[in-house]
């Protein structure tokens, strides 16, 4: 064969491939990570053991309380606990006992079954950022978000490989009334989006609300018997639940959809300043919320939340990437494991104003905790900014970017026959190079991670390109997306119960809280 012909082969192979690629579906990467490296055991057993000690002290001495909710009362006192008031004491290892009754692993199903996640285990599910007021739009403009914000983020987050997940409250739609902004919110997650979502948890009359659109969406049938939501039960820290999240766990555990139980915790503020004095807390906490789920449905899928930040002793102001977090964080993903639940933290957090140099540092810092401690559900994997108060857009590109890395490492190294690259090694000796061996022709699509927002171009022909930012190219990567944004097919009749059920309840419900 020619040289010519040669060339006009490797041409055509990689035209080929280039094809293959524009078919693919852009929006779908793997469903979820499944982690084929070793978890960072930042703690040992001995010590893992005297922060479960602490913890049933808090829950046996201490006590946990249950706040405006006589049944939630009731249910526990029918169960063993000592209830006085609102405070409830739990016996030493009825939580533990109790929690048993939960699955270490369970499936949270997709309207595309292609996209279902696997939640526990060794594996790894990112999930967008939650509960921002703010938006900075694609413009840099900071302002309170609306329902077309949240829209364009879900579509984004359908867009990205790299995010698992559609999330749940994005951002906080404030041009709907509180009343009525979870039924735009479940929507734009059911028909914009196919990946699994969460469920609305601000009061237990919009958690059924949405478990009445999922049953729309997914059949009365297929509801009953399967797990199609996950939804964030936040914990009133310290040592406190309060009846608006009592209520809306209650309407899923019955429904036997997934709960995460949540100590959301600033230390020094809501914990104490000390990681093992955290750690027991969290622990004591998310066990009294996992173990009343179970009390409500025996079997309910629960997953072991931890939110830890450390705080500034100047101004009082959460800080995030800082050291002591990240041991709360490796710490917990291990009691965790111990007590046999999924665990559930943040990634990508961060105190930054805009998505610059300290929003990266700090987002890497909690990315990376995350996927070594073995995480398996990230909220707050794309698009935080500023403490949690922001949904930023460009932030959500890069952070979905750095997630689909995580992909990679969580692969670890190729040691099949190709991995090892003992024939590119014969084949080019000493002194020579291996650009143009067959080992590399084969592999140089699929060989090294890839960013989409990153430059790697020379300095002159960045300069001669206008010189960008990576938040300058994340906005227009971001602009693009949502300018191409295609939505997932959906049943028609599917569709217009859901619109029919909304529109009902939207002249139903009042426009304010009384």
């Amino acid at each position: 064969m020619s040289e010519n012909q040669k060339r006009r082969t490797r041409s055509g192979g990689r035209q080929a491939r280039r094809e293959l690629r524009a078919s693919k579906d852009i929006t779908f990467g793997k469903p979820f990570i499944n982690r084929k490296i070793p978890v960072f055991d930042l703690i040992s057993d001995e010590v893992a053991e005297l922060i479960e000690e602490n913890a049933d002290i808090i829950l046996e001495e201490v006590g946990i309380e249950f706040r405006d909710d006589k049944e939630a009362l009731d249910i526990l006192k029918s169960n063993g606990c000592d209830v006085k008031g609102e405070r409830v004491r739990f016996p030493r290892g009825l939580c533990r006992k109790w929690i048993k009754n939960a699955p270490s692993q369970f499936t949270q199903f997709a309207r595309n079954p292609k996209k279902s996640v696997q939640i526990g285990g060794n594996n790894t599910v990112f999930a967008p950022v939650y509960g921002p007021p703010f938006v900075r739009a694609l413009d840099g403009e900071r302002r309170y978000a609306t329902i077309k914000d949240f829209r364009d983020i879900v579509k984004l987050a359908y867009l990205s490989p790299g995010i698992h997940h559609s999330g749940g409250t994005v951002c906080e739609p404030v041009d709907l009334p509180v009343t009525k902004r979870h039924l735009e919110m479940n929507y734009a997650h059911m028909r914009l989006s196919d990946k699994p979502f969460m469920g609305s948890v601000t009061s237990p009359e919009r958690a059924q609300d949405t478990i009445d659109m999922a049953k729309i969406l997914f059949g009365k049938e297929f509801l009953s018997k399967n797990i199609v939501m996950i939804s964030l039960i936040n914990a009133n820290s310290p040592m406190t639940w309060d009846g608006t999240m009592l209520g809306a766990l209650k309407v899923y555990a019955r429904a036997r959809q997934a709960v995460i139980t949540t100590p959301f915790i600033l230390s020094g503020a809501m914990a104490p300043v000390t990681p093992v004095g955290v750690l027991a807390q969290t622990l004591a906490e998310a066990m009294s919320g996992m173990a009343f789920a179970q009390m409500v449905n025996p079997g309910t899928p629960v997953v072991f939340g931890s939110f830890a930040s450390s705080i500034s002793m100047q101004s009082g102001a959460p800080t995030f990437g800082t050291p002591e977090p990240a041991m709360v964080l490796f710490a917990a993903a291990k009691l965790a494991r111990r007590l046999g639940v999924p665990f559930r933290s943040g990634g990508n957090l961060n105190g930054a104003k805009i998505p610059d140099a300290q929003a990266a540092s700090e987002s890497l810092n909690t990315l990376w905790p995350s996927l070594l401690g073995g995480v398996n559900f990230v909220l707050h994997a794309a698009g935080w900014l500023e403490g949690g108060l922001v949904s930023d857009f460009r932030k959500f590109v890069i952070d979905a970017d750095q997630c689909s890395a995580m992909v990679t490492l969580a692969d670890g190294p190729d040691i099949s026959e190709n991995g090892q690259a003992m024939d590119a090694i014969r084949e080019v000796g000493p002194g020579q190079h291996f650009l143009g061996c067959d080992h590399t022709q084969k592999n140089f699509e699929t060989a090294f991670w890839t960013s989409t927002v990153s430059d790697n171009k020379t300095f002159e022909q960045w300069s001669a390109e206008g010189e960008a930012t990576q938040m300058e190219r994340a906005g227009e990567i971001a602009k693009k997306m949502l300018d191409n944004y295609s939505s997932p097919e959906i049943d028609k009749s599917k569709d217009d119960e859901l619109r029919e059920f909304i529109d009902k309840k939207m002249e139903e419900l009042p426009d304010t809280e009384v």
